[in-house]
């Protein structure tokens, strides 16, 4: 079931077979120098198997910086499934996974991430211990999501703060790529506080929906990035910060939900030229793996140690926007190279 990969930048990559319920992908590995692998389970109808591995490998360093970043005896991982999750996610297909999540004996902890749910990671847990996000059970932490993106409105009104000196959001208007679970909650919070919202997402049932909920402007998603707005929340798929999208957008603020949202590491230094002000992803959504390193460790005051945690996590983020202006660099920038010193700094 599992077969071990050759890869160079990451302690481990596996390739994860089950033909018996047409169960095919990947589970990265990329440092347990903090603690034991953590991050999320993601199904796509990823194109081909390149894509799925440059997928989970980009996904589980981003883990690494994440856990770093939030301060969690953690270190990063990641696993996808090649697949439809609407017509391909059966309970064998779970289970399955759920088998090969546990002969890595504890060295890898998966949750949700995109097109799983709670009630997804149960099956799982039905085959191993390792496994967190659940709704039942000591210490379940639940669907991640609102907690996800209650940090990431956070940190869209530190931005807001620093860019436009209030981090009241009433009146502004705000771009949100991608209507998943965490991009739902994301608009609902916005829409209370008063911001206006521009919405894309492929489902159109779902992006009609959040017109009438949020009263919120339909955009198309390959149009979403370069409309007028204050900030731009990518919420969905990585890369969407390149070298074709950053010269079209027109906002100040970049902060979203969506992991791995730069392209490439120079696409710091290009948000920095243009003086948009970008959170970095792994720090801005680090609030869903709290949720769930919380049911990993076994925290007995869940609330109060996530409360804090967060706390933790936003006094990061301020810190990194007032080091990065003082440096006149671009807090992606100085957001790695804090956690890549706590990595290095572990691993000696």
């Amino acid at each position: 079931m599992l077969t071990r990969l050759a890869c160079d930048t990451h302690e481990a990559l596996y390739s994860v077979e089950a033909p018996e319920c047409s169960l095919r992908g990947f589970i990265a590995l990329h440092s347990t120098a903090l603690g034991p692998a953590a991050g999320g389970l993601r199904m796509r109808p990823y194109a081909n198997e390149d894509e799925a591995i440059a997928d989970v490998l980009n996904l589980s360093e981003g883990m690494s910086h994440k856990n770093a970043a939030a301060g969690l005896p953690l270190g990063g991982g990641k696993a996808v499934i090649i697949g439809d999750p609407a017509t391909e996610k059966t309970p064998d297909l779970l289970r399955a996974m759920g088998r090969a999540v546990d002969a890595l004996t504890g060295r890898y902890w998966t949750a949700e991430d995109m097109g799983m749910t709670p009630s997804d990671m149960a099956e799982i847990a039905r085959e191993t211990r390792f496994v967190a996000g659940r709704d039942d059970g000591a210490h379940a932490s639940g669907d991640p999501s609102p907690v996800t993106a209650a940090g990431v409105f956070r940190t869209i009104g530190l931005g807001a703060e620093r860019v436009f000196g209030t981090d009241d959001l009433h009146g502004a208007r705000v771009a949100v790529q991608g209507l998943g679970h965490v991009g739902w909650h994301l608009c609902r919070m916005l829409h209370e506080a008063g911001a206006r919202l521009s919405v894309a997402d492929t489902d159109p049932v779902r992006l009609a929906e959040a017109e009438r909920a949020f009263a919120a402007d339909a955009v198309a998603p390959a149009d979403v990035h370069s409309v007028f707005a204050d900030i731009f929340a990518p919420c969905a798929v990585g890369g969407v910060l390149n070298a074709r999208t950053i010269p079209e957008l027109k906002v100040r603020l970049v902060a979203g939900a969506a992991n791995n949202q730069l392209a490439t590491p120079g696409d710091a230094g290009r948000l920095h030229a243009r003086g948009i002000l970008y959170a970095p992803d792994f720090v801005a959504n680090g609030g869903g793996i709290v949720n769930v390193a919380a049911e990993i460790l076994g925290v007995e005051n869940r609330d109060a140690w996530v409360r804090e945690r967060l706390g933790q996590l936003e006094a990061t983020l301020r810190h990194i926007f007032q080091r990065a202006a003082a440096e006149d660099v671009s807090p992606a920038v100085l957001a790695t190279r804090i956690t890549s010193e706590r990595l290095l700094s572990r691993a000696g």
